[in-house]
């Protein structure tokens, strides 16, 4: 499986970002706590936040609630993104 990610050090937490389908963030909240979940795996003792983009490139930011409001005032082109490869 291939997806593409950051990991941020930002104001003493470091956190990671997954991007994931828009649709995924369209269901109940149990299935995206599941979904993060199994990124955590990748990315453990961090907070990780789900990030997915609209048709206009718009980001929609799901997770810890500070750093959403974070998120939401960085342009996400600032984000060092990277495409990682699990197993």
């Amino acid at each position: 499986m291939r997806f593409d990610g950051a990991v941020i050090k930002e104001q003493g937490i470091t956190f990671a970002i997954v991007v994931v389908k828009p649709t995924v963030l369209q269901q109940h909240s149990s299935e995206i706590e599941k979904v993060r979940a199994g990124f955590s795996r990748y990315f453990p003792r961090m907070p990780v936040i789900l990030m997915a983009q609209k048709a206009r490139g718009i980001p929609t930011y799901h997770g810890r609630t500070d750093i959403v409001k974070f998120l939401a005032n960085i342009d996400p082109r600032r984000i060092p993104w990277k495409t990682y490869t699990a197993s």
